[in-house]
């Protein structure tokens, strides 16, 4: 019978293992069956029964019985042997795998392969008197040269355990005290040729008591080598049945090579960047595998965390650990990795030729000296703190529980080992690695959600002053008289005479806080008593500059306030610091940081400040009339400016006797600007509603619920329905309508009501909002609407803002050319009918009022038309004035998307750019041929430049002073973006850093206009330590500045990505506002505040996070793209440069296979992944993933299952046997999945109506990003795909291989988004233009 057949070989498998009563119970029952006297089923069902016993006990899982989920993980040994009716199946699933009780492999494995033996072969201690082995040929001197044991040389060797199964020796048997042996053919110490020749043929030589590596010989291949008893045996090749084994070994080696090299030169690398490393590394000749891939990397990661623990061991104290980079942290969280496991297997760490790191910054005096003194003030506060903090353990991890080594030189120092205790510094070799990965955690975790930090509220001044006893008296006759006020031009307190625009000190109640400075604006004397009327300054200290801040400059803020004289303690001497006259050529000139000397009474003020938006701005000017000169308070006129442009005025009114219950009038104003009849506007999408009810878009749940859990075991981690990158929660985009009339309804008396001012509309329809829904909005331009006759009446205060709607046959220019004149122009080409749901001709009256003079208009008054010809005028008058184009140097420029997008905006001409990473610098000179870009580092640039030179090595032009008028770039955050807390060693690598460098440019170069763009945590790094001496060095320079926090998929690009802007002008100039959004974005990824010394700031805004557009999906991105076939990544060859070979095709099909197999509905990710055994391209088979441990955290599956992949799931410590490779779900994501949020996301497909990830230099599955995968194609996203998700136009290049282009893109400026900021700049550009022109009239 072929069933019995099948079953008598299992048995065969696992009876040599099983107790001689289990075997003899066995045989019994098979005898039973052949007699029949009982049935086939009941046999089958005791023979299970009996090695679910057997085996449970064996694996020592008998003790572990778990109730859970009401089911009991465990033997049932007390019920297996009665109950024979027991159901087999629910039997099969509480029993877990049968393992070898030696090296912990499956027993039913196909892999599982027996050493075939070796009988004639020498035993060790045999084969050590070989005279073979003999390396001194009877001169017995040499012998003194062995340390403890004589060393040898193997070739031809196999591993294995006592049943004989091959096993690899690195996987913790060996340190768990499991006997392994070992057979091969014994060669000399100095023979290095591994053939089988001049050898001694050994067996079972063993138990190996220790593994080792002796480090690189020349620098590519390591020394393995084994310690028995007897001695030493260094591994040449291995057997053929062992070679797969060893090739992993060797493998693992080798990658932790690359991994520590890398690392150690580029500590600021992401995970993706190492995966870039991987991927393009040609391993060495004669070694069984050539090429790794991101599973090589998983599948090693604790090897290779470890290696990287010995090398952070064996490396200077005061250098940051390679264990804390970002790189390793991301690769210890997806792997599961345990730190603190010492080994005493790795007896030499690899050593690794330093790096020399980057340049010493170059310079200015100035900023050299804003870190110095403020750094060199704050590392000795911090010593002084961290004097009695002793630093926290882990307590858990191997390292913290290991003694003291005494040997190295903090245990030297140590007062127990005989030093001096000073350094307390902890031994060398229990620097716990868990608190140094947590530490560059916590350090950078930023609270981007919407914390309730309360906004500081104005509160009074008076109520926080003290009072003070003083003699007042007027001096002189009053010079004005307003009511019961009496108007004085000076005063006496205390014998100091004070006069108008004096500035005095005001006591504070609270006597920790400094003096409060004010300035006198008026006084006066009523019934009050006598009383001032005091416009405040704040002290740098109460701006976002905070202790950074220079203690003597102070701000103009729009603070004022009345108060009696006796509050006034003194007068102070407040200067203001003009610009020089020869500011632009004075810079890297300032060789001080003091503006003036502390007298105690002397300060000076450069910018006004608003409180909200932390912008330092040139003070505004403000003269008084000579009737008001006495009462005159600049803060006072603007704070009424402000309020007067938040009021709507009605201007014009027009006769109309068909209305007697309005008012109507041509003309209105609100927030500064002016309306007229027949203008288009922006409404919030609650203002009105349309005709057609849409069915709006449920928000259904992509969880299945009858979900086979045996074939998809992982699916039940997706109990969430939120999926990242879904554009579910975006808002609609603004309303758009055209003012009909402009009216306020008229009181009983007759007169009108102008305290509300209507406005009556007409509604466009957006192409979503016709019966046609949102699919119409991907076949029209985005700026394509629909007339209708509808009409609705708002309140004038709902404007947010004006707009352009032409009727497209009456432009003069293609609708391609008007659209790309800027935003807020809409064109409409049809009327729209929502009762009979049809598009018609607009009617003549749509259309007249929008052809601006070039027919007859049709409109009923003068008022329409009017309105029709002079928002045409205002649009054109920018163009009247030509806007220069500002010669830009742009500094880490990569492929160049910043400058693009300043080009795109008409604001800039790029003509020096400098990137030190020669594909980027190509593809920069491949999109900008007429630009001078350097590949060199900056530092040496700026040397050149400030110590005179007019040229660089290669003979390239160097810009000079006054050449530069616009400096933008984002400088990398190497060096101190990871680092925990400033101390002396982090300071030097921060005031080295790349940021202080492109300050100094700034400095010596000064430019008209400065940008820093950064990733959005550089404004919070180091308790925005970095962001204050940014703004603080730009301050002391003269510059206007602000920071702010945008999101690129606001402006254009369907993908999230929040970037930190910092934006500064010069004297002279207008320091641009931040754009406001252009299109509506998904809630969650807009949240763009930034908290610093526990205030909120944020940009100025005024939409919030409405826009004038609908969100950009991947559809419109990437839709119209060909399909690409036939490859598992695009362009993939380029992507690998290696040759192709077994193993590594092998690793390619399991990647393709994975992706094939993800579903394409929205939100599939890894855990849709069945568990299969799935044929990959190569003819192999993949295995099915096998779960053998119960999960505390998520108890079993709905069927009975197990669901725990490691030991670790059960709360014990790791075992490196339960590691599972070639498994279609990688073994690595369900063993961490519970601490890191189920990995959601890896392996995921992008969504056709959602957005990207922030677009990374890698596009790997199990990348940062994860989601990377088409939308329905099985593979990851292309080239082009990624370049049309960061915005670049189609026409731009790129230069290098595949990697080398994922990287360019990945880390450019988005150009929509640099397009936006340069339209501000433009603005400003052009308002200063027209106040020139103005004041030269």
């Amino acid at each position: 019978m072929p069933f019995q057949d099948h079953v008598k070989e299992k048995l065969k498998l696992v009876q040599d293992f099983l107790h001689v009563e289990a075997q003899d119970q066995l045989t019994s029952l098979e005898e039973k069956m052949k007699s029949s006297e009982i049935s086939k089923e009941v046999y089958i069902s005791k023979v299970k029964a009996l090695l679910g016993k057997e085996l449970c006990l064996e694996n020592g899982s008998h003790g572990d019985s778990v109730e859970q989920n009401g089911k009991t993980n465990g033997s049932h040994k007390d019920k297996v042997s009665e109950d024979v009716t027991m159901d087999v199946q629910e039997e099969e699933e509480a029993t877990p795998p049968p393992k070898c009780t030696d090296c912990k492999q499956y027993l039913d494995d196909s892999d599982l392969k027996f050493f075939q033996g070796d009988p004639d072969n020498l035993d060790e201690p045999e084969m050590l008197t070989d005279e073979r082995l003999s390396l001194f040929d009877s001169n017995e001197d040499g012998f003194e040269s062995y340390e403890d044991l004589p060393q040898h040389k193997i070739t031809n060797f196999s591993v294995y355990d006592k049943r004989g199964h091959l096993c690899p020796f690195d996987s913790g048997l060996i340190e768990k005290n499991v006997e392994l042996y070992f057979s091969c053919v014994v060669k000399p110490i100095y023979d290095d040729n591994p053939c089988l020749d001049g050898g001694v043929p050994a067996k079972k030589l063993g138990p190996i008591n220790a593994w080792w590596i002796t480090g690189f010989d020349g620098g590519e291949r390591a020394l393995i080598g084994f310690t028995t008893a007897f001695a030493d045996y260094i591994l040449m090749h291995s057997s053929e049945e062992y070679a797969p084994i060893f090739a992993v070994m060797q493998e693992k080696i080798y990658m932790s090579k690359i991994v520590v090299e890398f690392l150690q030169k580029n500590p600021d690398a992401s995970y993706e960047d190492l995966l870039n490393k991987i991927e393009t590394t040609v391993p060495p000749a004669g070694l069984n595998f050539n090429c790794f891939t991101e599973d090589t990397l998983l599948r090693h990661a604790q090897f290779v965390v470890e290696q990287v623990e010995s090398y952070d061991e064996a490396g200077d104290s005061d250098e940051q650990p390679i264990i804390v980079t970002p790189c390793m942290r991301d690769l210890i969280k997806l792997a599961g990795v345990t730190l603190g496991k010492r080994r005493q297997a790795i007896r030499h760490p690899t050593k690794i030729e330093k790096d020399k790191g980057p340049t010493k910054a170059t310079t200015t005096t100035l900023v050299y000296q804003i870190f110095d003194t403020f750094f060199s003030d704050q590392i000795e506060q911090s010593d002084k703190d961290a004097a009695g903090a002793k630093r926290q353990r882990c307590g858990v991890c191997e390292v913290c529980q290991s003694p003291d080594c005494g040997k190295c030189p903090a245990c030297k120092d140590m007062i127990k080992f005989g030093g001096g205790g000073k350094s307390k510094q902890a031994c060398k070799q229990r620097r716990c690695p868990n608190l140094a990965v947590k530490e560059a955690e916590d350090d950078e975790i930023v609270v981007e959600e919407d914390v309730p930090v309360e906004k500081a509220k104005k509160v009074s001044h008076a109520k926080r002053k003290k009072q003070t006893q003083c003699k007042l008296s007027w001096i002189g006759e009053p010079v004005k008289t307003e009511g019961k006020k009496q108007y004085y031009k000076k005063v006496c307190v205390n014998d100091e005479v004070l006069e108008l625009g004096d500035c005095v000190s005001v006591s504070s109640e609270d006597p920790t806080l400094p003096l409060y400075l004010a300035r006198i604006s008026s006084l006066w004397e009523d019934n009050n008593g006598k009383m001032f009327h005091a416009h405040w300054f704040h002290r740098g200290t109460q701006t976002v500059l905070g202790e950074s801040s220079d203690p003597l400059e102070l701000v103009m803020v729009d603070e004022c306030e009345d108060m009696l004289l006796n509050y006034v303690q003194g007068k102070v001497n407040v200067m203001y610091k003009a610009p020089a006259d020869d500011w632009f050529m004075a810079g890297g000139m300032d060789l001080e940081i003091k503006v003036i000397e502390d007298d105690g009474k002397s300060f000076f003020y450069q910018f006004w400040y608003d409180t909200d938006y932390a912008r330092f701005e040139t003070p505004p000017k403000t003269t008084s009339s000579e009737d008001c000169k006495f009462t005159f308070c600049c803060s006072c006129i603007r704070t009424k400016e402000k309020e007067e442009r938040e009021r709507a005025c009605a201007f014009e009114p027009i006769k109309d006797k068909d209305h007697d219950s309005k008012a109507l009038y041509a003309l209105a104003c609100f927030k500064g600007e002016q309306f007229k009849v027949g203008d288009s506007v922006y409404l919030h999408p609650d203002s009105f509603n349309f005709s057609v009810k849409l069915v709006s878009p449920v928000k259904r749940s992509h969880r299945k619920e009858d979900v086979d859990e045996d074939l998809y075991p992982e699916y039940y981690r997706k109990s969430s329905d939120y999926i990242k990158g879904s554009n579910l929660d975006a808002p609609e985009p603004f309303r758009i309508g055209r003012i009909k009339e402009i009216f306020c309804h008229k009181r009983s008396n007759g007169k009108p009501d102008s305290s509300e001012v209507k406005l009556r509309l007409y509604k466009f329809y957006r192409p979503e909002n016709t019966h046609k829904g949102v699919k119409a909005s991907y076949h029209t331009d985005i700026n394509q609407l629909y007339w209708s006759e509808e009409e609705v009446t708002v309140s004038m205060t709902e404007l947010l803002g004006r707009c352009q709607v032409e009727y497209a046959e009456d432009l003069n220019e293609s609708v391609l050319d008007y659209s790309s004149g800027g935003p807020d122009r809409f064109y409409f080409l049809e009327a729209y009918n929502a009762k009979s749901k049809s598009f018609e001709d607009p009617p003549n009256h749509a259309r007249s009022v929008v052809r601006k003079g070039k027919g007859k208009g049709k409109g009923k008054g003068k008022g329409k038309a009017a309105a029709a010809q002079e928002p045409q005028d205002s649009q054109n008058e920018p163009q009247n004035l030509k806007v220069p184009k500002y010669r830009t140097l742009d500094v880490f420029s990569g492929c160049g998307g910043l400058s693009e997008g300043f080009h795109q905006a008409g604001m800039t001409e790029t003509l020096w750019a400098i990137e030190m990473w020669e594909p980027a610098a190509q593809a920069f000179r491949l999109n900008n041929p007429g630009t001078t870009v350097f590949t060199e580092d900056c530092n040496v640039l700026l040397k050149l430049v400030m110590s005179g030179e007019k040229t660089n090595s290669l003979g390239q032009k160097l810009p000079q002073k006054g050449d530069v008028e616009m400096l933008c770039g984002g400088p990398p955050c190497q060096g101190f973006s990871g680092m925990n807390r400033f101390n002396s060693r982090t300071y030097s690598k921060f005031k080295n850093s790349l940021v202080v460098s492109y300050l100094s440019y700034c400095d010596y170069y000064r430019p008209k206009f400065f940008l820093l763009e950064n990733v959005r945590n550089f404004v919070s790094f180091k308790s925005s330590m970095v962001l204050k001496l940014t703004l603080r060095c730009l301050v002391r320079m003269g510059y206007q500045c602000t920071f702010g926090v945008l999101q690129a998929g606001q402006y254009g690009v369907a993908q999230t990505r929040r970037r930190a802007i910092i934006l500064a002008a010069a004297p002279g100039e207008k320091l641009p506002r931040y754009p406001e959004p252009l299109h509506v974005f998904a809630p969650r990824a807009c949240s763009l505040n930034v908290v610093v010394d526990e205030r909120r700031y944020v940009s100025n805004v005024t939409r919030g996070n409405g826009g004038i557009y609908r969100t950009i999906t991947v559809r419109d991105t990437m839709s119209d793209l060909p399909e690409i076939r036939n490859v598992l990544v695009p362009e993939a060859d380029q992507r690998n440069p290696v040759p192709a070979n077994p193993q590594g095709s092998h690793l390619q099909g399991e990647l393709s296979c994975r992706m094939r197999h993800i579903p394409l509905a929205p939100g599939s990710d890894w855990r849709d992944l069945p568990n299969l055994e799935v044929r990959l391209k190569d003819g192999t088979m993949t295995k099915k993933l096998r779960f053998s441990h119960p999960d505390k955290k998520n108890g079993r599956s709905s069927t009975g299952a197990l669901r725990g992949v490691c030991t670790c799931s059960g709360g014990s410590p790791c075992d490196p046997a339960d590691r599972q490779f070639n498994t279609l779900i990688p073994w690595c994501l369900p063993h961490t999945g519970n601490r890191h949020n189920h990995w959601a996301g890896l392996y995921g497909r992008l969504e056709w109506d959602g957005f990207f990830s922030t677009t990374v230099t890698n596009p790997e599955p199990m990348g940062k990003q994860g989601r990377v995968l088409h939308p329905e194609q099985h593979r990851v996203v292309s080239v082009r795909e990624c370049a049309r998700s960061q915005g670049f136009p189609d026409t731009y290049r790129f230069f290098g291989n595949t990697l080398d282009k994922h990287r360019q893109i990945g880390n450019a400026v988005p150009p929509p988004l640099s397009r936006a900021i340069g339209m501000e700049l433009k603005k400003c550009v052009i308002k200063r233009m027209k106040e020139e022109q103005a004041s030269g009239d």
